[in-house]
């Protein structure tokens, strides 16, 4: 290979289109697929917008963007694991490496490895340890999987900050799914405390009481942000959950926490689709500095139901 690699995204979310710019920036050709770009929509308008600027190929099909690729990544939301693996692995050169971004189980790891692997590709689970936003494509990543070490080398080259997890498959992902347990569902019980406190005009004294409880978390900043990722990408959280709550249940407890967690992240994600915090295209959608902002909007939603 030369210095410049081609790189393949399958996935062209927010996530993807960081991955993208950085891989741009640095000098590599990017090719990349969503499966929104096949319908009209103000998030496929989004997408062709963002590869004219940067430079991206955009193709037909994950199996198209994976055959001249050096390298692929898959970051597509949980329920299309599968398929995004099962599309890419049939348009694999033999040996190139997969490294997969999703929130998805173990068990659907697993699954994602099979495809890959029958069509002699080189599978890697990739377990996200935070928001990708902050850190782009240095997001601390936990790499897991047979192939894990073999890929390390390639992915700090391009400038991932990657770290072998393990050599079996699943393990890393478990650690991922475990940790959204609590962070996914902090995320839902602060909109649900916040909002019901709202109600009530409890709310200072509930974030004093916090604050003295955690006084390590700044939560008037901390609730501002779990409003706005769970406003723009509650469908994806919610799929994610849905996969966590699979991964608790393998485990033998009953997910009680996470399929609420999910449940309210899928409630979320239906009223920002039906406008209730902005228009998507817009700049500031979901990005109200203050959360008491969407907290109103939700409770005024509320109570125009039951009038």
């Amino acid at each position: 290979m030369s210095d410049a690699l081609r790189i393949g995204l399958i996935g062209y979310g927010e996530v993807g289109r960081i991955l993208a710019e950085d891989l741009r920036a640095a000098g590599h050709t990017v090719l990349a697929y969503d499966l929104k770009l096949e319908s009209p929509s103000t998030d496929a308008d989004v997408m062709r917008e963002h590869a004219v600027r940067f430079g991206v190929t955009l193709t037909a099909s994950g199996t198209l963007v994976a055959s001249p690729s050096d390298l692929v990544v898959i970051a597509v939301t949980a329920s299309q694991t599968l398929d995004a693996a099962r599309a890419c692995a049939a348009g694999l050169k033999p040996g190139t490496f997969v490294l997969d971004f999703n929130s998805a189980s173990p068990a659907m790891k697993r699954q994602a490895a099979e495809a890959i692997h029958a069509h002699r590709g080189r599978y890697v689970e990739g377990a996200v340890m935070t928001s990708v936003p902050p850190y782009r494509i240095r997001v601390p990543l936990l790499l897991g999987g047979p192939h894990a070490e073999a890929v390390a080398p390639l992915l700090e080259r391009l400038g991932f900050a990657a770290r072998v997890g393990s050599a079996e498959l699943g393990v890393v992902s478990a650690t991922k799914m475990c940790r959204s347990v609590m962070i996914k569902g902090l995320e839902a019980m602060v909109i649900e405390s916040l909002t019901a406190a709202r109600h009530y005009g409890v709310e200072d004294a509930v974030l004093a009481s916090l604050q003295e409880t955690f006084p390590g978390i700044d939560w008037q900043k901390q609730a501002s942000y779990f409003f706005q990722r769970v406003i723009q990408h509650g469908r994806r959280r919610s799929e994610e959950v849905r996969e966590v709550a699979e991964t608790v249940r393998d485990a033998g407890l009953t997910p009680w926490s996470a399929e609420g967690t999910a449940e309210r992240q899928a409630w979320m994600a239906d009223l920002a689709e039906d406008g209730l915090f902005g228009a998507r295209g817009d700049p500031d959608f979901g990005r109200s500095a203050d959360w008491r902002i969407e907290a109103d909007r939700l409770l005024a939603h509320l109570a125009a139901r039951k009038a």
